[in-house]
């Protein structure tokens, strides 16, 4: 089949919170796209005195939201999104879960897989795929979870197909600007100013991917990637959610559905110091290292912050402490390294979200070994 005409349909979400949820990283389609509402129904426990270590808390995602292959989100109403999916992969290849790995995979590709080796972007019971644009992060995180599995577990069938999903990424969602070659959300943001998302670039899945498939685009990518982080962080003190990139470099903070909403540190932009703190070359560490002197202003952290370190938000998130323990690790800190990650932990614990809990898992795992690819230089944990 030829290829569709990528028209941008979907928009971010607008999230009802419950009482101390978190919420789920927002998609920022076109800002003209209608606006697609999602409930959360997060559960807040009392506090417990935990210390889980990376795999304990990849064991925990698993069991909690891993359903025949399906990574549901049950704070979300029960849907599926491509994300989750990656992060399926990339918890249980970690673990060195095989079986889950695969019950994973087969519903991915089962589900999801698109004419265009893409993984389209969300699916809900009884309607399937609801949203069939691809999000690239996703398909990043899949394609780098495919190339390791495959060439731990010696199967030729993850290799090829983490090498195809890596081959459509470079095809379908990347632009050449001033800056270099950047990573587009999808192929729908094909048009200049792009839409940018520096949470969605990360150094060690390109080193990965490059070492798989041979392809130098994916230097080329990994270059232009490190050029537009940089400009996304002289722009602010934090970087924003979502970002335009012009095709002479020109960096323009933006809200996550267009000009609607406030620009913020929040839901996305936090996964940006832990990709950049896993990376393998001192400059990329680097750039995670720059977030930490305006994050470690104040000892508890909200889920979302203005650019400049304000809380503007009572909500809380595990994710906030992973991307600060990513920036004291970049930053050279390692007792407060430490520290964030068992209040990443203790938030985790005490308001279950689908999106949280992935990312103290995967937040864990990163920092504290190099199992996924990249060059952790914290303090390890069992992993």
């Amino acid at each position: 089949m030829t290829r569709k005409t990528w028209i941008p349909i979907a928009a971010a979400a607008t999230l009802v919170v419950a009482v101390g949820a978190a919420l789920v990283a927002v998609r920022p389609w076109s800002a003209t796209a209608p606006q697609a509402s999602i409930t959360s129904n997060a559960t807040s426990t009392s506090a417990p005195d935990v210390d889980r270590s990376a795999a304990q808390l990849r064991s925990d995602f698993i069991d909690r939201y891993v359903r025949d292959g399906r990574v549901v989100r049950t704070d979300q109403g029960g849907d599926t999104v491509s994300e989750g999916q990656a992060y399926g992969l990339l918890v249980a290849y970690a673990s060195d879960d095989r079986k889950t790995f695969g019950e994973v995979w087969s519903w991915t590709e089962r589900h999801l897989l698109t004419d265009d080796h893409l993984l389209a972007w969300r699916w809900t019971p009884g309607a399937g795929v609801a949203d069939d644009q691809s999000a690239s992060d996703a398909d990043l995180d899949a394609a780098r979870a495919l190339v390791l599995a495959g060439e731990r577990w010696d199967d030729a069938r993850y290799t090829e197909a983490g090498k195809t999903l890596a081959a459509a990424i470079l095809d379908h969602e990347t632009a050449e600007t001033d800056l270099g070659t950047i990573l587009l959300p999808g192929p729908w943001a094909d048009r200049e100013p792009y839409r940018y998302n520096a949470s969605y670039a990360s150094p060690a899945a390109f080193r990965v991917l490059e070492r798989a498939t041979g392809d130098r685009r994916w230097a080329a990518l990994a270059n232009g990637s490190r050029a537009a982080t940089a400009a996304v962080l002289r722009a602010s003190a934090l970087p924003s959610d979502w970002s335009q990139v012009h095709a002479d470099g020109a960096v323009d903070p933006m809200a996550a559905s267009g000009d609607q909403g406030p620009v913020v540190y929040g839901w996305d932009a936090m996964r940006l110091p832990l990709r950049w703190a896993e990376a393998c070359s001192a400059p990329d560490r680097a750039l995670a290292g720059q977030l930490a002197p305006t994050l470690r202003r104040s000892t508890t952290l909200a889920a979302q912050l203005d650019l400049g370190g304000t809380a503007v938000t009572t909500d809380t998130s595990a994710l906030a402490y992973a991307a600060r323990a990513a920036a004291e690790q970049a930053d050279g800190s390692s007792s407060a390294v430490t520290a964030d990650l068992r209040r990443s932990d203790r938030t985790s614990a005490t308001t279950r979200t689908y999106y949280g809990d992935a990312w103290a898992a995967l937040g864990a795992t990163m920092l504290t070994s190099d199992v996924l690819g990249g060059c952790a230089v914290g303090p390890r944990s069992d992993s």
